[in-house]
């Protein structure tokens, strides 16, 4: 039993179609679009990435569309490393809180994070501020809505884990952002994170609310319900 137990644990970090069935799924989805990204037709992939891009314009013009298709690729790939953070921060959350509020977070962040970084640019060009061609910046992943999970995720952990991962996370952002490599996406990493912060107390009802109805009834409650 103990051994039993103590691969229980360890496995519990791994999506399963029963009992983390959007984590799973959603897993499988982001392996094909990651393989046909390395394998497929260059041009095609091409087309497709940019046909997903969360730019201004496909906001402008197809905003359902584009903020849900810039959610099935992986920028960089399953060598990313938000791949497999991807994959164990979703299964921790939906393990708590249930999959459909765990695609809620994810898509949350995803699409408050999205709207934020690409909206000051949409008006930054007609203030004459920026060119034309920053409407048609190519921008898709998944690490907004990563991001928003672990905020919510943390919101869960006891003080010290909270801390000690929120540190770790706040100081590979920071380099991001001191690498200034593509400024939009960088400062909208920061705020998925606090938007995942701000759903916590929402995210700690959720999981109470779950546990309770997981928890088997004692002979007191079967009594009056009788």
């Amino acid at each position: 039993m103990a051994a039993a137990r103590a691969f229980a644990r360890p496995a519990r970090l791994v999506p399963d179609p029963r009992g983390t069935p959007f984590t799973f799924w959603y897993a499988l989805v982001l392996l094909g679009t990651s393989l046909y990204a390395r394998y497929g037709d260059p041009a095609t992939v091409s087309a497709l990435l940019r046909g997903s891009s969360t730019d201004v314009a496909h906001l402008a013009t197809v905003p359902l569309l584009v903020l849900v298709a810039s959610a099935l690729w992986v920028a960089g790939g399953l060598a990313s490393p938000y791949a497999l953070g991807l994959v164990l921060v979703l299964t921790g959350l939906e393990r708590r809180v249930g999959g459909l509020r765990a695609a809620a977070v994810f898509l949350g962040g995803h699409v408050t994070a999205t709207l934020a970084t690409e909206i000051p640019v949409g008006l930054w060009v007609v203030a004459g501020r920026l060119p034309e061609t920053s409407l048609h910046r190519l921008d898709y992943g998944i690490s907004f809505g990563l991001l928003a999970s672990v905020g919510a995720l943390t919101a869960l952990f006891r003080p010290l884990p909270r801390a000690a991962v929120l540190a770790g996370v706040s100081a590979f952002l920071l380099l991001d952002l001191l690498a200034y490599e593509d400024p939009l996406s960088n400062w909208g990493h920061p705020l998925a994170l606090l938007a995942g912060l701000a759903g916590g107390p929402v995210v700690r009802r959720w999981a109470h609310a779950r546990e309770e109805r997981r928890r088997p009834e004692g002979p007191r409650e079967r009594m009056r319900q009788e």
